[in-house]
């Protein structure tokens, strides 16, 4: 290997080098696999199995965002409030117990469409918590040099899972000749997470400091960021993309049935290799140093034409070509856009800003799933892509026109003063400087 290309290498992996997030990484790889054996076994047990429409595929799928849509804010108050650490081990052991009930209800073979949407309804609760305690807990394990890189290498891992999950899934189905089976492997596979964080060396976490609890929190959180037009102008973004560009577990299985007459097989082939090319997108932003707002935009506009090429292939073998760019474009923009946000936010504000961030990533789903699902069933899978597609591409273009040049890391005259027991409600000040990360 010749040393430049080296030197390249050492830069996209760096991270890794890290204890902590090494340990977090291979856990997290684990389990994401897990969680997407159990997305494909979901949606099989819904289309193939139940033998129903992309409605109640679009219910299901709401119902377990609509918490992180409703509560998501008050999630991000609790990652700043307690340890991230401890608060990832309880809920991953929530999730691991949700999906044990999941696999024995399949197994008894009394699985009825109302416990698939309480059980939906009940993962997403845990998720109003978890996923703003993941995304701010990075930080904490790399520091906020190694942000991109880790948020990058998260991209990829997750999109190894993704590739792995739904061949796992299928191969799991054939041979148990059912979903029950798959349920269960999840259920086990949040034990790799919860085994990584308890061997971490918390003396080498670069802890954030602990929000004592007070009233106004919220409103805290919310006021910095009308402050700031960089997480303004990046929540917008992602807000448009995330609710109505990335329905992607809606309408694959429905374009694999209706529009190539297969059945999970095609599914799951068609996710994997959507997969492959969001690992190489991950790579690739993980390979360079900061995020900007113009590398940002560009990766949406990229994204939105490559979705809507994608939504009009004629064939499954044109299909899972134009997927590859698709799945690039949709990580670069994602592991962009987490990045830039974790950036301009200080660490004591983090958790509750990553909280608006899932609440808009994954909560926005509550409205764009059921409406990709109805779409879809209208007016056929083709036109729900592709509605998604001409949405995100408006968007990034609009933001293109007036903030391509904005500087991420500028609060723009936003800053915190931490709520203390003697103030209900922290000052939000353009002239008052942020406190040090501890």
């Amino acid at each position: 290997m010749s040393p430049r290309m080296r030197k390249a290498s050492d830069r996209t992996f760096s991270s890794l080098k890290i204890r902590n997030y090494r340990l977090y990484f291979v856990g997290q790889l684990v389990s994401v696999s897990g969680t997407w054996i159990q997305w494909v076994a979901q949606t099989s047990l819904i289309v193939y199995t139940l033998h129903k429409g992309g409605v109640v595929l679009g219910i299901a799928t709401g119902l377990q965002f609509l918490p992180m849509f409703v509560g998501g804010m008050w999630g991000g108050i609790v990652a700043d409030r307690y340890d991230k650490r401890t608060t990832l081990i309880w809920t991953q052991a929530l999730q691991a117990v949700l999906a044990a009930v999941f696999g024995a209800l399949v197994l008894t073979h009394v699985i009825q469409v109302w416990q698939i949407y309480l059980l939906a309804f009940l993962f997403g609760v845990v998720t109003v918590v978890d996923m703003p305690a993941r995304q701010a807990f990075v930080s904490e394990m790399v520091g906020s040099a190694e942000v991109p890189n880790a948020v990058a290498l998260n991209s990829a891992m997750f999109n190894s899972g993704r590739l792995a999950g739904p061949a796992l899934a299928a191969i799991l189905i054939k041979v148990f000749h059912g979903t029950g089976p798959a349920f269960l492997f999840n259920a086990a596979s949040f034990a790799a997470v919860i085994i990584a964080l308890w061997l971490m060396r918390p003396d080498e976490l670069q802890r954030a400091p602990i929000a004592p609890r007070a009233r106004g929190q919220l409103r805290e959180g919310l006021a910095f960021m009308r402050k700031s037009q960089v997480l303004k102008d990046t929540l917008f973004v992602i807000t448009i993309v995330a609710t109505f560009g990335f329905n992607f577990t809606i309408v694959l299985p429905l374009m694999a049935k209706t529009n190539f007459h297969g059945g999970v097989g095609i599914y799951g082939l068609l996710s994997s290799i959507m997969a492959i090319g969001a690992i190489g997108g991950g790579l690739v932003v993980a390979g360079r140093k900061t995020p900007t707002m113009r590398y940002l935009i560009a990766t949406g506009l990229a994204f939105g034409a490559a979705e809507l090429i994608a939504a009009y292939m004629p064939s499954i073998a044109l299909e899972a070509i134009l997927l590859i760019p698709v799945g690039a474009t949709s990580m670069m923009f994602l592991a962009t856009a987490n990045s830039t946000l974790q950036l301009s936010s200080p660490a004591i504000m983090r958790g509750r800003v990553m909280a608006v961030y899932s609440l808009l990533f994954v909560g926005g789903t509550a409205v764009g799933g059921p409406a990709a699902g109805w779409v879809s069933q209208t007016f056929g899978p083709r036109m729900g892509l592709a509605f998604g597609a001409v949405l995100s591409l408006l968007a990034s273009g609009a933001l293109w026109i007036r903030a391509r040049n904005e500087r991420v890391g500028r609060r723009g005259g936003a800053t915190v003063v931490p709520i203390t027991e003697t103030s209900a409600m922290g000052d939000i000040a353009g002239d008052t400087p942020a406190p040090a990360a501890r």
